[in-house]
């Protein structure tokens, strides 16, 4: 496991683990996981964790991910968990971190990071409250995925059996925008209302619909260059580095220079622009070029061939693929709520402010 492997939303991210043989796991017996052990990173990203489960094993660590073992007599590996995941807590842990070359936070650092410890059934009732609201979100982002993936598989045989009649261009076809940065340095033009997307908001995602960024600008910032204000319902793909992570913003919305946002010119075409794009990704690489960093131009996006479909296939995709996003969409937007609900009740609950029932008696 490394640091990446660890998701911010408290799981194991599988994508992202690399494999080493079974003769060198048994070699670092010190650092081989258990079911029920707590994952932190202490090294560059700081305070990501992680729970491990049966199904994680069997598994490795390096250096960067410390392992916090749960003693089972004396509290609960979830409640632990969720101990560590509180905000205060992991704003307390980098409070500690010693800058060289990286961050990082010593094991005797870690070690020292105190936590409630009510009795266990105690325990076990907080856990098990907190676990409904993080059950609920690991649902929906499951379904949300595999909803996205089925409108994908949709797509590939939609495309084998529809001929194609216009031979077009994608700038020909929709309106193609880039995006722009506002001056860093002049401070009215930051911490505004306008969500200011850049590729780590989309490659963040769990699933391809944006609500919100982690920066905003102003209107000021927004005017100031040659950014455009997007309405929701525009496809945002990332164009520079990592090119082809897509999303379609829920929210009107500006991007840096790293996106090619496409705006389709009739709403039934923007799932068939989407599907159509991700799909042609190798081919958009094939077409990108540079030296510090790979990127896709507009100019060359625009010119990419498009083949069309006539208006009648073009109605029946969108009839099945509009209501497979929208629910998806859905999904993620409830689990806004019930994270933002989340992060608000664990703190209250580990300090005893809001009580679990039963736990008074217990």
């Amino acid at each position: 496991m490394k640091v990446e492997s660890l998701s911010a939303d408290g799981n194991i991210n599988h994508a992202k683990v690399a494999f080493i043989a079974d003769a060198t796991n048994q070699l670092l017996k010190r650092s081989m996981l258990a079911t029920d052990d707590i994952l932190f990173s202490i090294a560059g990203t700081i305070g990501r964790v992680a729970r491990v489960r049966e199904s994680d094993l069997p598994a490795n660590t390096n250096q960067a991910v410390a392992i916090v073992r749960p003693d089972p007599a004396l509290i609960d590996s979830r409640y632990l968990f969720y101990c560590l995941r509180d905000g205060s807590r992991i704003d307390r842990a980098r409070s500690r971190v010693v800058q060289s070359v990286q961050a990082n936070l010593s094991l005797a650092e870690l070690s020292s990071v105190e936590v409630p410890l009510p009795a266990l059934v105690a325990q076990r009732n907080i856990a098990a409250t907190l676990g409904i609201l993080d059950d609920k979100v690991q649902s929906n982002r499951r379904a949300a995925k595999g909803l996205d993936k089925l409108s994908a598989s949709i797509f590939t045989e939609w495309r084998q059996r529809h001929k194609s009649i216009t031979s077009t261009t994608f700038g020909e076809f929709s309106d193609v925008f880039g995006g722009a940065t506002p001056k860093t340095s002049v401070e009215e033009y930051w911490n505004g209302d306008i969500e200011w997307a850049t590729p780590t908001d989309i490659t963040a995602l769990n699933a391809p619909y944006l609500f919100g960024t982690a920066r905003r600008i102003t209107v000021d910032g927004l005017k100031s260059g040659s950014a455009v204000l997007h309405p929701p319902g525009t496809i945002l793909m990332t164009s520079r580095a990592t090119i082809g992570s897509f999303a379609v913003n829920q929210v009107p919305s500006a991007t840096n220079q790293g996106f090619i946002a496409v705006a389709p010119r009739r709403p039934e075409h923007r799932w068939f622009l989407f599907e159509e794009m991700r799909s042609r990704v190798p081919e958009m690489l094939d077409h990108a070029n540079g030296s510090t960093f790979m990127e896709l131009s507009r100019g060359n996006f625009k010119k990419l061939a498009l083949d069309v479909p006539d208006t009648s296939a073009l109605s029946e995709l969108d009839s099945v693929l509009s209501p497979l996003h929208i629910k998806a969409a859905q999904m993620e937007s409830e689990n806004t709520r019930l994270v933002a609900l989340l992060d608000l009740l664990l703190p209250a609950l580990l300090s005893g402010r809001v009580h679990v029932p039963g736990v008074e008696r217990a």
